[in-house]
């Protein structure tokens, strides 16, 4: 399915071209004109200029549009239209999914800030606790550089 959607652009340029040619052949064709002068010939849809031999050409009608080539287009404009919107939805999902992640890493990196603050301060506050709190202090901010290094060790 993915080889398909890499194709999606060149698809639609070959719809739109199969329906401009669909939309000429429906059309009157131009007569085609033989210009000779001064021993050089040219075609044009113009007539030829004074002077010039001028030979009108005719040209066969169109052939007939072909039904099966009509219900292919259709079926192909179908199957782009069903790509576009696959497209779309996959392009929503992860965009939402981008999000997402975008969301829980700044959660992360606030958390990891926050106990990062509590264990800096925490180990201020054992430096410079009393003798007789020091202890409980350092126990604290021991406690406090654990929990960091486990919730953000990523």
């Amino acid at each position: 399915m993915n080889g398909i959607i890499m194709y999606l652009p060149h698809l639609v340029a070959l719809l739109g071209c199969l329906s401009a040619c669909a939309a000429y052949a429906q059309t009157e064709s131009p007569a085609v004109h033989r210009c000779a002068q001064d021993g050089k010939i040219s075609y044009t849809d113009q007539p030829c200029p004074q002077g010039a031999q001028t030979t009108t050409l005719a040209v066969p009608p169109a052939p007939p549009a072909d039904p099966a080539s009509a219900a292919d287009l259709a079926r192909q404009a179908a199957l782009a239209e069903q790509l576009r919107q696959q497209r779309e939805k996959r392009a929503a999902r992860q965009e939402r999914e981008d999000q997402r992640a975008s969301h829980a890493a700044r959660q992360y990196r606030e958390k990891c800030a926050r106990l990062q603050r509590a264990q800096r301060w925490a180990a201020e506050d054992a430096s410079h606790a009393p003798v007789a709190q020091r202890e409980a202090a350092q126990l604290k901010a021991k406690r406090a550089a654990q929990t960091l290094a486990q919730e953000c060790s990523r």
